[in-house]
């Protein structure tokens, strides 16, 4: 199983205030599902030259809030390559290990020139 890991600082633009998810000035849902995905992708090394994956399912738990300025480590774990469907179990802890969020994610390979040239018909 392939594993990656990567660490991000929160910063103001990743707030709910800033998001709009909610009021406060605290680590966003919606930040952290896209620093989780962003994890799985840096993951996968196997495409080919026009190849590139994209997001087809999540399910999150957010479990506990985060600061500005906190240091976030994600983790992602491919556990499983069913032809051109990859699946991640992915983590988030914060600087004094706590597990403040975790996901299962599945992602598919696409050809990018045939997947954009289906949105403009």
């Amino acid at each position: 199983m392939k594993t990656f890991t990567q660490t991000i600082h929160v910063d103001s633009s990743m707030t709910a205030s800033k998001l709009g998810s909610g009021s406060l000035n605290v680590f966003a849902t919606p930040a952290m599902v896209a620093w989780m995905e962003n994890t799985a992708i840096l993951s996968i090394e196997n495409l080919e030259e026009g190849q590139t994956t994209v997001g087809i399912e999540i399910n999150v738990k957010h479990l506990k809030a985060s600061k500005v300025s906190e240091e976030i480590t994600f983790t992602s774990t491919l556990i499983r390559q069913e032809k051109r469907i990859y699946e991640f179990e992915i983590t988030a802890h914060d600087s004094k290990s706590n597990l403040i969020g975790s996901a299962t994610h599945k992602r598919a390979t696409v050809e990018i020139e045939r997947f954009m040239r289906k949105l403009d018909k």
